[in-house]
């Protein structure tokens, strides 16, 4: 507290300022006085230091109070006493200072000063436990044995044990930031967050900006802790031996008899350990042994879920399973094809396999009525989106050309690389049938950038969005992309005949497409025609928080749709066209028609952005990958959250169905490929092996195969229907890179020096030379398309 200096013309002592008063006050303090003071200014209890002062002014003169040397002590032993626990006689371990409506009786009978009771009293309705609170030797202590219990615990517990640490140690670290020990919390943050890192790095992050009081206050995530219960996850038996654990010398075992609290100062660690415990944590206790749970499914039911799972009426859960379960049976079967537009396509098999003299196509006709996936619901027509009623050319098209791809397909089959022995002579077919074939386009001089980047289905067209606000367009097929002239009259066009005269004469295999006013998140190519004709149209989202629709006929922007508050990240067509759906920053998911410039539906739910959107194969579902760590699965009819899946430990930017309709892969910065199944919400497997965030998976048109692409320069291929699990040692030494065994460039790579974080389902990875790569793509006949922009060495 700084002095006032009055200037010339400010009256006497009589009318000094308030500061004046106080410093005044301060200066004529015993040693220990000022003592108390200086610490009750610095922790900002204002009412206490006030309350104190006014007893000085009240209680003698300087000689009064003055002590000898031996009454000097350092704030840490001033804390130490003000938290002073005495044990009461007829429990012994329990402060007598604990209820707060008796402390001053209590400390009036120890016999502590008439200041100190008097400071006590000012701060309020205290105990001796919230003081304790404030030293922050306490967390550091009692944090150090809860991780020393935790590491030395029996290999069947320490899972469940494990995800106890994370909470302990964020509201430690949050308590003494709020408190003003920024040093003390740092050394904390440094000492023990390393070994929570591989878990929650984005976490760790974010809380480690976090320096003053103001930016836990202002803080989101920092909120979320304080003011929701943090959701553990754990066995009975284990249940039992952690709160035996924390009452050691409290009711359980005598203090020191175990491995635990040792001393006072462990004792009040064990208080600090508590206090969270109590005040912000919620334990899930189940019946089944710890045995029978994965390590995944520990860490998947533990955080901050009271807000991640959506609540019903009149009920109340904190398992996601329990909610998955409540929302009953999914519809996951292939959507209904009609049985006029089935007949017409059998019609005109049949024709075009005499025209082609090809009598064998007649006996595909099997693709065209594919057998559904056990156990599955089918939908009918009538829980489908509406369409149009009757079919048109384009349809038949697209169905013949559907049989066409499934006849000449290749067939991937992982499992042939368990049995083969890769380095004999037929290794080379057993990779053949187990890894794609991948084409990979390069990006050159893109400047800031190409976020997104697509595919037709029949190969003959690739979109890119630039950070520039513009789309580009590229013939594959080395064919002219013409648009219309401008100097065209409308009247003149009759027929397709008249269309050609009005197109350009010129061209180029590349079209620029400009209309956005900001940087283009998102690039889709409608789905009418399939792989049997070129697209017709393209939708593009962007920052300026709109979505265009492009006529690739004419090569212009037709429509443009208004809605949405914030960047949109992400569109995708539904399977059938006609419907489409965003993605945004102001954490909705919105389904919208061609034919309407409002959106139909709005999904809301997710705590922060939706940063992805894809349509479930029969379309009437619609699954949205969050910053909020989760993804959700939407009745795109109704608008109500049908599953939730919680597990990823970061943003989920990345997802994708299985062609089956019955897993949901999903991807993010994470660095991690979880697999769930839809119909229960259950997570199948956890996926690990790259080394930087993941930008885009594509299944293979069994769904055995899913393909990863991400900012690590890298492909990877994995087996979609294998157990996984951590990688063994012959399988690390014998991984396939580039399709050849063990080797590298005849350089065979050592695993020894660091361990691998790479699953065994992984069967191969393609690395590029500095192209991260943004979207990876199956063709219907099993051909793998990559695409990313090159980064020359100078970027990062």
């Amino acid at each position: 507290m700084s002095a006032i200096t009055p200037a010339a013309s400010t009256p006497g002592p009589e009318a000094a300022s308030p500061a004046t008063a106080s410093q005044d006050a301060n200066a004529s303090a015993s040693s220990i006085d000022r003592q108390i003071l200086e610490y009750l200014r610095a922790r900002g209890h204002k009412a206490a230091e006030q309350a104190l002062l006014e007893s000085l002014e009240q209680g003698g003169t300087p000689d009064e109070n003055k002590a000898g040397p031996s009454s000097t002590i350092s704030t840490d032993d001033l804390v130490k006493k003000l938290a002073i626990i005495t044990q009461k006689s007829t429990k012994p371990g329990d402060s007598s200072l604990k209820d707060a409506s008796t402390v001053l009786s209590e400390m009036v009978a120890i016999g502590n000063s008439v200041n100190i009771q008097n400071l006590v009293s000012s701060i309020g309705n205290v105990g001796a436990e919230d003081i304790l609170s404030l030293d922050p030797g306490d967390k550091q202590e009692g944090y150090r044995e809860l991780e020393a219990w935790v590491e030395g615990s029996l290999d069947m517990y320490r899972p469940e044990f494990r995800p106890i640490l994370f909470p302990i140690f964020v509201h430690f670290y949050l308590d003494l930031i709020q408190h003003g020990f920024k040093d003390a919390a740092l050394k904390f943050f440094a000492d023990y967050s390393a070994s929570l890192a591989p878990a929650h790095s984005a976490t760790l992050h974010h809380l480690s900006t976090l320096h003053l009081p103001t930016h836990v206050q202002n803080d989101e995530l920092a909120q979320r802790f304080r003011n929701e219960k943090y959701t553990i996850r754990m066995s009975r038996s284990g249940f039992s031996l952690l709160i035996g654990w924390l009452n050691e010398g409290i009711g359980g075992e005598s203090l020191g008899s175990g491995v635990g609290f040792a001393g006072e100062k462990g004792k009040r660690g064990r208080g600090a350990i508590m206090r969270v415990v109590n005040n912000h944590l919620k334990f899930d206790v189940t019946s089944a042994p710890g045995t029978s749970v994965s390590a995944e499914s520990w860490e998947e039911s533990s955080g901050l879920l009271s807000s991640l799972i959506p609540q019903t009426a009149g009920s109340t859960t904190y398992d996601p399973m329990a909610f998955n379960a409540a929302k009953g049976q999914l519809k996951l079967g292939p959507a209904p094809v009609p049985e006029d537009l089935q007949h017409e396509t059998e019609r005109v098999v049949r024709e075009q396999s005499m025209v082609d003299r090809d009598p064998g196509a007649q006996y595909d006709l099997h693709y065209a009525r594919p057998v559904p996936p056990p156990g599955v619901v089918l939908p009918s027509q009538s829980d489908l989106l509406p369409h149009p009623p009757s079919f048109r050319t384009v349809d038949v098209k697209r169905e013949v050309e559907k049989i066409r791809d499934a006849r000449k397909r290749i067939r991937l089959d992982p499992s042939a690389l368990s049995t083969a022995n890769l380095s004999a002579a037929h290794g080379a077919a057993a990779r053949s049938r187990a890894i794609p074939s991948i084409c990979a386009y390069t990006l050159h001089d893109v400047g800031e950038g190409a976020p997104c980047v697509t595919f037709s289905q029949d190969t003959s067209l690739m979109a890119a969005g630039f950070s520039e606000s513009y789309v580009r367009l590229w013939s594959l097929k080395g064919e002219k992309l013409k648009g219309l002239r401008s100097d065209f009259q409308t009247s003149s066009i009759t027929g397709a005949k008249s269309l050609r005269k009005i197109r350009e004469k010129g061209g180029s295999t590349t079209r620029k497409l400009i209309g956005h006013s900001g940087p283009v998140y998102s690039v889709a190519f409608d789905p009418v025609g399939g792989s049997a004709v070129p697209p017709k149209y393209l939708l593009s989202c962007s920052a300026d928080a709109t979505t265009r629709l492009w006529s690739l006929d004419t090569m212009t922007n037709v429509a443009v749709y208004r809605g949405h508050q914030n960047p949109v990240w992400d569109v995708q067509w539904s399977p059938m066209g006609v419907y489409f759906a965003t993605a945004s920053r102001d954490r909705t998911a919105r389904l919208w028609s061609t034919d309407r410039a409002s959106a139909l539906r709005i999904y809301a739910g997710h705590l922060s952005d939706v940063d992805c959107v894809r349509f479930h194969p029969n379309s009437l579902y619609l699954a949205t990958g969050s910053s909020d760590w989760t993804a959700r699965l939407w009745d795109v009819q109704r608008g109500s959250c049908v599953r939730v899946f919680i597990g990823h430990q970061n943003i989920v930017s990345t997802m994708a169905f299985s062609p089956d309709g019955k897993y949901l892969a999903t991807a993010g910065e994470d660095l991690a490929i979880n697999i769930w199944d839809i119909g229960s919400g259950r997570r199948v497997k956890k996926m690990t092996g790259h080394t930087a965030s993941i930008y885009s998976l594509a299944w293979s048109a069994e769904s055995s195969v899913l393909v990863s692409g991400g900012a690590d320069w890298t492909v990877r291929c994995w087996d979609a229907k294998s157990s996984g699990g951590p990688a063994s040692k012959s399988n690390q030494n014998g991984m396939i890179v580039n399709g050849y065994g063990g080797e590298e460039n005849g350089i065979t790579k050592e695993h020894d020096e660091l361990p691998s974080i790479e699953t065994s389902d992984l069967l191969a990875t393609f690395p590029t030379k500095r192209t991260p790569i943004v979207n990876v793509q199956f063709t219907p006949r099993n051909l793998c398309l990559v695409a990313g922009p090159y980064l020359s060495p100078e970027q990062r």
